[in-house]
């Protein structure tokens, strides 16, 4: 088994490493958070609900689920919508897949387009979230779906520092870090 080193918590990533939900969590928690603060978010939401599987986040109450999401240190700068995002994907994983995350990626045994098919027809999951999540599957976790990395273009090269998927300790973090920082400039720039 791999052990993902994404948050520099090690019991955040464990649970990480060993749970598909939590992993699905963390990337839908990771927009406009720091990516360490977005995947700790699990590990959070397991310590104050008591669990991290999709049949009891679903069943939830809502604003109990916000109230967890509020409590410090905040799972999410956004509760509200991110604890009905994360209650919404919960829903989905249980209806659609069983409430095993994992069959997302190995039910049927799916080609790499299929598998992103079925993580952007998740809710909070868009096109690049979707890639940056099969791009971690194929890099870091073994998940060997054909065509996986011409699926999800760039994110799929190797040494390309793009994503979260390329993040296997501090050096490379940095680099993600420095990645998306030039990448920010030249949009602004191209605006401008």
């Amino acid at each position: 088994m791999t052990t993902l080193n994404i948050t520099g918590d090690a019991a955040a990533d464990e649970l990480l490493s060993t749970d598909a939900f939590a992993l699905l969590v963390g990337m839908l928690l990771d927009q406009q958070v720091a990516m360490e603060t977005a995947f700790a978010g699990p590990l959070k939401i397991q310590q104050r609900v008591g669990s991290i599987k999709p049949d009891t986040i679903a069943a939830v109450d809502p604003d109990h689920l916000v109230d967890v999401f509020k409590q410090t240190p905040a799972v999410h700068r956004y509760p509200g919508s991110m604890a009905g995002r994360v209650q919404a994907l919960a829903g989905a994983v249980r209806d659609d897949w069983g409430s095993d995350a994992a069959a997302i990626w190995t039910q049927g045994d799916p080609d790499g387009p299929e598998v992103l098919r079925r993580l952007k027809a998740l809710p909070g999951f868009g096109d690049q979230k979707a890639k940056i999540f099969l791009a971690l599957l194929g890099k870091q976790l073994g998940v060997e779906a054909s065509g996986w990395r011409e699926a999800v273009g760039h994110y799929g090269e190797e040494g390309c520092f793009a994503s979260v998927a390329d993040i296997t300790d501090a050096e490379s973090l940095a680099k993600v870090r420095a990645t998306k920082q030039a990448a920010k400039a030249a949009a602004k720039s191209s605006k401008a």
